[in-house]
């Protein structure tokens, strides 16, 4: 079995969904329950082909790319099917392979109008191959293919299952994430085509602007449409105004999903293309990154307290915490990417979990006006208790994920990597760590208002207000245990991501004196000991014990 999985496992894993939607194709729409089933199978195949990767994933070596296959696949461009799963990778995907189920079972009583079971379904079962395609890619164009499969699913998810506003919200949608996709394309040919490299792999990009194939300034240019690229998909302020209308209008698992999984599709990309093949502008853009980052903290959270409807608040939310994800990022240090990529899963699971919470409170109460809700404890006391513990987890409370999403990431500004002002990212710092207060503010208001009090006069004899139901306990419990488990035992994440993170980041971020000059640091990414920076303000940022070669390629 370890040799089918190292040939076939990550295959069979991405597109293992195609061959549900296959089989649903050629059955007709009628047949509702069928193609429940079908879904449901495939994706719990899907999840059973990870939990078998994850097994016999080597833990003592997350740093090397496992389970990889490299195949010409367009010989004429020079792209590869080029695969592979590390530490970076296989939290987000196996968060993919728990969500998607999860979003099936939640839907099985709960389609929204207009209710068609076998379309709704195949469009989830084709954004998880698209989700799952790109965390595992190893190539550029693959990997663009992947990131643009998503897309389209999602936007007739929005533009047909949507609310009242659903055509502007999907075309907004669509069309902020088209732009961003475009440059990013433009960044990705430019990288190719300055390095003159043989292969669009991104080891080999990254061999290629090492041997220095490109220079400063082109590097700044590439990064900066990467920057924008990834950024409207996080969405980093000041991109981020199609998020909103677009959680607002879509229907439960649409949301779900668009928080769980897509939003990191754009961190990812930083972590795993943008500062690892081109580190040199990495350090230029980092105070940047920085600044946009704690702007989107606060300027989330002042926007959530102006908010009336309860997904457009738990929307702008995931604006602020998706800015500790990029302040972690921004810091180019080991311990900061991992905090963001602690924050990623974090976030996934509680804001997916707010999602599902928000869909059942609307599905009862047939509106999610803040004003109009209340009394939830009273009516539904366990959904309100479940509500209460994700509003605790989503503010960072000690002992559950959130915590371990935003902490480290406001710690890690403290000591930024070798080339990053060390007085702007402490200011950072502090401006992140108010951000926290802020989100204790909006979270609590909301917990307030929606679950505590009495129920209003136009639902107090409500009968159709009922508690939670079977199908959401099982979508529900999943995600539930593993904020306790993460935030009891955050090294079930850590121990996986440690590892390919600091093999992701040249020695230069870190070292210095003597080490930065045998590294060429200097000469060879302007970044290092006679930058200013070595003067003991940085701190150990990790074990450092590269070999040459690893420094000479950033990656």
């Amino acid at each position: 079995m370890e040799n089918l999985l190292d040939g076939w496992g990550i295959t069979l894993a991405t597109f293992s969904p195609l061959v549900g939607v296959a089989i649903m194709m050629l059955i007709p729409k009628e047949r509702e329950e069928q193609h429940k089933l079908i879904a449901l199978v495939t994706s719990l195949w899907v999840a059973f082909v990870g939990v078998l990767l994850l097994i016999w994933f080597d833990l003592d070596h997350t740093d090397k790319l496992q389970y990889v296959v490299d195949k010409v696949w367009i010989d004429i461009i020079s792209s590869r099917y080029a695969v592979g799963i590390d530490g970076m990778s296989l939290p987000l995907i196996l968060l993919t392979m728990l969500v998607v189920p999860l979003c099936i079972v939640y839907s099985w009583n709960h389609f929204p109008e207009p209710v068609n079971p076998k379309a709704f379904l195949i469009l989830i079962l084709v954004l998880e191959t698209g989700m799952i395609g790109t965390f595992v890619a190893q190539d550029l164009v693959l990997f663009f293919v992947f990131f643009e499969v998503v897309l389209l699913p999602m936007f007739f998810m929005i533009a047909v299952w949507g609310g009242d506003d659903r055509r502007y919200a999907s075309l907004k949608f669509f069309l902020y994430t088209l732009f961003g996709s475009a440059l990013m394309l433009v960044s990705f040919l430019a990288l190719f085509f300055l390095t003159g490299a043989d292969t669009f792999t991104f080891t080999g990009l990254a061999d290629a602007v090492a041997g220095g194939g490109v220079s400063r300034n082109a590097q700044l240019w590439i990064f900066g449409g990467m920057f924008l690229g990834f950024g409207i998909k996080v969405p980093m302020f000041p991109f981020h105004t199609w998020l909103p209308d677009a959680h607002t209008q879509a229907p439960t698992v649409g949301s779900v999903i668009l928080a769980a999984v897509l939003l990191k599709l754009g961190t990812y990309g930083f972590v795993r293309i943008a500062i690892p093949i081109l580190p040199e502008a990495a350090v230029s853009w980092a105070p940047w990154i920085g600044l946009l980052a704690v702007v989107g903290i606060i300027y989330g959270a002042l926007g959530c307290l102006a908010q009336t409807d309860m997904k457009r608040l738990i929307a702008f939310s995931s604006v602020a915490h998706m800015g500790f994800v990029m302040l972690g990022i921004a810091t180019l240090t080991d311990f900061g990417i991992n905090a963001a990529i602690m924050g990623m899963v974090a976030h996934g699971l509680i804001t997916g979990m707010l999602f599902f919470l928000a869909g059942s409170v609307k599905e009862r109460y047939h509106t999610l006006e803040i004003s109009r809700l209340g009394g939830l404890l009273v009516q539904a006391p366990r959904m309100g208790w479940i509500f209460g513990f994700c509003a605790m987890a989503s503010l960072g409370l000690p002992g559950l994920a959130g915590f371990w999403g935003e902490f480290p990431a406001i710690l890690s500004a403290y000591n930024p990597g070798n080339g990053v002002p060390v007085e702007t990212f402490r200011t950072f710092m502090v401006i992140a760590a108010l951000g926290t207060v802020l989100a204790a503010g909006y979270l609590l208001w909301l917990l307030q208002r929606a679950a505590f009090g009495t129920p209003s006069e136009e639902f107090a004899d409500d009968p159709h207000i009922t508690d939670t139901t079977k199908h959401e306990w099982i979508s529900w419990a999943p995600l539930l245990a593993l904020i306790v488990a993460i935030g009891i035992y955050p090294n079930l994440v850590f121990r996986v991501t440690d590892g390919a993170v600091d093999a992701s980041l040249t020695p230069c971020l870190s070292v210095e004196g003597e080490e930065a000059e045998r590294l060429h640091c200097a000469d060879v990414y302007k970044i290092g000991h006679e930058d200013g920076h070595g003067d003991g303000d940085h701190g150990d940022h990790g074990d450092h014990d590269h070999d040459d070669e690893h420094a000479a390629t950033g990656n």
